[in-house]
């Protein structure tokens, strides 16, 4: 047995090869909505704060200690929302979270609030996935089909281009016999309806 082959064998298994993408988008998103929860309470013991020393004048932030036992979701509404995560292609996860990101910066919630804006933001991202699948199914169908045109098809079948028949004027004709062209530009080949 070599040294190598030993080293290897102590090595903890690496945690990345083991998982599959959609564990890891489901890891991922619910670590932002625990982190967005976590904020959200931040920001709001700021405002209480905020609004107690405007109320009474004076700042007992530092005299005050915060309950260790913060907002948590129900397990029924984590497994609904880990459900829609599986949902999210891994190419649309960072712009989900951006997405997410941008709504609670705009709505500023509480940390009850949070998860609804989640389910929204996995919702919209979810229909959007929906509709761009559909329209990759149309694409593959449209290109599968015959790739001619069918007004190609249907022009080549109607007419045909008959350049060298004899009763074709030309300009010279019309010069030597002293007439005037009609309008017909004598650069374009004739086109006749074959029946």
């Amino acid at each position: 047995m070599s040294l190598a082959s030993w080293f290897r064998w102590n090595e903890p298994p690496s945690r990345i090869s083991q998982r599959n993408p959609t564990e890891m988008v489901v890891e991922t998103l619910m670590m932002e909505l625990s982190w967005q929860i976590k904020q959200a309470e931040k920001q709001q013991r700021e405002r209480e704060n905020e609004y107690r020393k405007i109320k009474t004048g004076v700042d007992y932030g530092w005299l005050v200690s915060y309950p260790k036992q913060s907002y948590d979701i129900s397990p029924g509404e984590r497994l609904q929302l880990e459900d829609m995560c599986t949902k999210i292609h891994p190419s649309y996860c960072g712009p989900v979270i951006l997405r997410f990101r941008q709504v609670v910066a705009e709505y500023e919630p509480e940390a009850q609030e949070v998860s609804r804006l989640f389910r929204s933001v996995l919702q919209e991202a979810a229909e959007k996935i929906k509709e761009e699948e559909e329209a990759k199914k149309l694409a593959k169908q449209w290109n599968t089909k015959n790739r001619t045109s069918l007004s190609l098809t249907t022009f080549k079948s109607r007419s045909r281009i008959s350049p060298f028949i004899s009763d074709i004027k030309t300009i010279s004709e019309d010069v030597e016999r002293g007439t005037q062209p009609n309008r017909r530009v004598w650069s374009m080949p004739e086109f006749r309806n074959t029946k």
